[in-house]
């Protein structure tokens, strides 16, 4: 989904990409922002896990009962959308605490 730009020294993502992201997450959230279900297909199953990561701090260290209580705020099944940001990359855990892991090592 993200190709790497040499020029920009950043990933990038295409006009389709940003289209098809911007479909998934408008299909599979409410209004106020909640989702509805936990997509069952991985590429939007991964679209739905970056958007929700990209509402957390970089470099900042989560409690695993903060974590569970943003998850909360999207979704009440916390425990298996902590467990995809494990499973897909998103985020590290060591001793209950949970961090943003490097963007290059995301599932996309």
């Amino acid at each position: 989904m993200f190709k790497y730009d040499l020029k920009k020294g950043a990933y990038q993502m295409s006009d389709q990409d940003q289209a098809l992201k911007a479909s998934v997450i408008r299909n599979f959230s409410t209004a106020d922002g909640r989702l509805q279900s936990i997509p069952v297909q991985r590429k939007k199953k991964l679209i739905i896990l970056e958007y929700l990561i990209s509402k957390l701090e970089p470099g900042r260290p989560y409690p695993e009962k903060e974590l569970n209580m943003f998850i909360k705020g999207f979704h009440e099944d916390f425990a298996t959308i902590r467990r995809e940001f494990i499973v897909h990359g998103f985020m590290t855990r060591e001793n209950e605490v949970y961090r943003l892991a490097p963007q290059e090592n995301w599932a996309t």
